[in-house]
């Protein structure tokens, strides 16, 4: 909850448990309204409140007559008087716990010297056909990009996602909820700030390139972002349009998620010919996403102005993490990797033979390489002998696929709604942010990593294995 949101709760349980210490606090009921009207105002209605409101409002109303009365002390109630306050004390107890299940998604505050600025993009690539929307277009996609930022005055911090409405609907859905459920999610912000200028002073920054997985989205992993940014890095996050959960345009165009595109219920040949169809479509994104990049890079009105294209590093969740082997595999450009979770699946027999000459770190969940006999893990470790440069492979312990996201932020029951593992999801956010940013600055930095990438006391959680 909010800060205005705990308040108020903790005005009206004063309200209803201050007659029976025998005060009267008749300046409670008015000033519980006056802190809703300041929650309105600058937090922000949401409906997981409505009960609150309502409390306030009745107890506001029912507090008229006592403010005409005399200061002095009042009987402590009785009988159904003091059943009544009890009961209305655990409705509003009930109704605290409502918001308090469902936050408003707080990304925390990234750790590095610069500030973070976050711009996005559309991309056309009339080179290749659009393989999934059902007409003869060419290739249309987003990115997200996040950037040391030298802000203004007036910049204003982003949403967490945009077009939030529209994607909290969808996401809804997908979770099987109300189409109304999560419309919260359009209160979230980012620590990055809305198109702020480029921070001048420590240019040209190393370029990361972040690919989510299926049914993910851009700004899934906010929170790595805004990290990397924070250390001195650009981040290009790639949004694959009909890959991605839902991609809703700048002009109102709303691309959903083509299931056809990664069908489930086919033989598995033909769904790893369907995979690798789909990879090879993002890692063509990625690869003109770079293109893009370097041709915006001599504009001083650009962002880009401050990427470095000579220090590329890739990495990517799930699908993304196998669309970021893929790349690195064809494509020169791609220093070093990282995946989380890679989904092997996908990348082409030619990269699966012939391996990786980059550096590469490789994070697991628990959830996925536990799984010892799965297709996936049994790719994995034949194509890890041939990875020339492996940094490490490590599971964190506790881990479900979602906790490399920033979806366990949705809601404490995470873990009963399988969007996380039991570890606590503040220190998955801690490993991750540290690793990458450890890993990122010795490989495109030169800085050595002041972590291990092995077993350690500091970092029980992580199991790494022996190669």
């Amino acid at each position: 909850m909010r800060p205005l949101e705990i308040l108020l709760a903790l005005l009206l349980a004063a309200i209803l448990l201050a007659p029976f210490f025998k005060r009267r606090a008749k300046f409670l009921p008015p000033l519980a309204i006056i802190v809703n009207i300041l929650h309105l105002w600058l937090e922000g209605y949401r409906w997981q409140m409505i009960p609150l409101y309502g409390i306030a409002a009745a107890l506001a109303l029912a507090s008229l007559p006592s403010l005409l009365k005399s200061d002095a002390a009042s009987e402590r109630p009785r009988g159904w008087r003091a059943a009544a306050s009890f009961l209305t004390l655990g409705l509003v107890a009930a109704s605290a716990a409502l918001p308090a299940l469902l936050p408003v998604p707080r990304i925390a505050t990234p750790t590095g010297k610069f500030q973070v600025g976050t711009q996005s993009f559309v991309l056309t690539d009339a080179s290749r056909r659009e393989l999934y929307s059902g007409r003869d277009e060419p290739r249309k996609f987003m990115i997200q990009v996040w950037y040391p930022a030298a802000p203004r005055k007036d910049d204003v911090r982003a949403p967490w996602v945009n077009n939030a409405d529209a994607f909290a609907r969808t996401i809804a859905v997908y979770f099987n909820f109300p189409e109304f459920f999560l419309n919260h999610l359009t209160l979230a912000k980012s620590p990055a700030h809305q198109d702020a200028p480029v921070d001048v002073s420590a240019q040209p920054y190393p370029v990361i390139v972040f690919s989510h997985g299926w049914n993910g989205f851009a700004a899934q992993s906010t929170a790595q972002m805004v990290e990397l940014a924070s250390h001195g890095f650009f981040v290009i996050s790639m949004q694959h349009t009909y890959g991605a959960m839902v991609t809703i345009f700048p002009d109102g165009e709303v691309a959903p998620n083509n299931p056809d595109a990664l069908p489930e219920e086919i033989p598995d040949p033909s769904y790893t010919d369907a995979a690798r169809l789909l990879v090879n479509q993002w890692s063509g994104d990625i690869a003109f996403a770079l293109d893009f990049a370097a041709a915006q890079s001599d504009d001083a009105s650009s962002p880009f102005l401050g990427a470095d294209l000579t220090r590329i590093g890739l990495f990517g969740h799930s699908t993304g993490g196998g669309a970021v082997i893929q790349f690195c595999g064809v494509d020169s450009r791609c220093l070093v990797g990282m995946a989380e979770d890679p989904f092997m699946t996908p990348v082409s027999q030619e990269v699966q033979e012939r391996g990786l000459s980059q550096s590469f770190l490789f994070m697991f969940s628990q959830e996925w390489r536990d799984i010892t006999d799965s297709k996936n893990n049994r790719l994995f470790n034949a194509f890890l002998p041939k990875v020339a440069n492996s940094i490490g492979v490590t599971r964190i312990v506790g881990t479900r696929h979602y906790d490399f996201t920033d979806l366990p932020l949705l809601s404490p029951l995470a873990p009963q709604l399988k969007l996380k593992g039991p570890i606590n999801g503040a220190r998955v956010v801690e490993i991750l942010n540290d690793y990458l940013v450890a890993f990122f600055e010795q490989e495109l930095y030169g800085i050595p990593s002041p972590l291990p990438f092995d077993n350690s006391d500091d970092y029980p959680e992580l199991r790494w294995e022996t190669q």
